[in-house]
């Protein structure tokens, strides 16, 4: 079993499933997948489970009953891990927004360099996003501006979902008192590995917008991470904010 899991959420990802798969079995350090599926109604938890057989002991398949949301799906692949040997924990879209071939910096990163958590960053050397309209590039920019102002941390892709945890980092936050389930999760897990002074890095990465399957960005997403910031700061320094 490979020190290093790819924890892959999916709803509706039959399209880019099989295609990301392949690609994280092609490059030179070996990764183990876990495919955390929230009920997709297009099949994508069968071609894992086909795949599953062509590479046994390498993908693993999670199945939820609904959708349930992108934080709880990261939650219950992080448990998942740290219940096995895993000692380096990835996220990662399916979709092909995340480079398969950045897996690799992201893991040196923590592996070579001795950082606890690395993030694969849109924003660090400037805006690196392609195929997105401008408006939402300017949202995705102001929003982890924001987000850096409020928090204090010094993460210039706040809301990046480009991962890799050390486990420590997973067994030091009590996973438990995670609030948020939407793109705000990936804002309080930085914030949450700031405050326990774990060392953190930003890789710069390009962020390319998917070409197949849907964007599952909504209104209620982006609301939950706005108000959602200044909610967590807020208790974070008046009252006890687990951590």
């Amino acid at each position: 079993m490979s020190k290093a899991l790819v924890v892959i959420p999916t709803y509706n990802e039959s399209e880019n499933i099989e295609r990301i798969i392949h690609a994280i079995f092609s490059l030179e350090h070996s990764f183990d997948i876990l495919v955390v599926d929230d009920n997709s109604p297009d099949g994508t938890a069968s071609l894992v489970k086909t795949l599953s057989k062509e590479f046994p002991n390498q993908i693993y398949l999670e199945e939820r009953k609904g959708k349930l949301g992108l934080g709880t799906a990261y939650i219950h692949g992080f448990k998942w891990a740290l219940n096995r040997d895993y000692d380096y924990i990835f996220e990662m879209d399916a979709d092909f927004s995340h480079n398969p071939n950045d897996l690799i910096k992201l893991f040196d990163a923590c592996h070579m360099q001795g950082f606890d958590m690395a993030i694969g960053s849109r924003y660090k050397t400037g805006v690196n996003v392609v195929n997105w309209p401008m408006s939402r590039v300017l949202l995705s920019w102001l929003a982890s501006k924001y987000v850096r102002l409020i928090t204090g941390m010094d993460i210039c892709d706040t809301t990046a979902g480009f991962i890799c945890y050390k486990r420590a980092v997973l067994e030091k936050i009590n996973l438990e008192k995670i609030q948020f389930v939407g793109y705000a999760f990936q804002i309080e897990m930085k914030f949450k590995t700031y405050l326990n002074k774990f060392k953190i890095i930003e890789i710069p990465v390009i962020f390319t917008d998917r070409i197949k399957g849907e964007s599952k960005m909504s209104g209620g997403i982006i609301s939950e991470a706005i108000f959602g910031v200044m909610s967590m700061k807020f208790k974070s320094l008046f009252t006890k904010y687990e951590i």
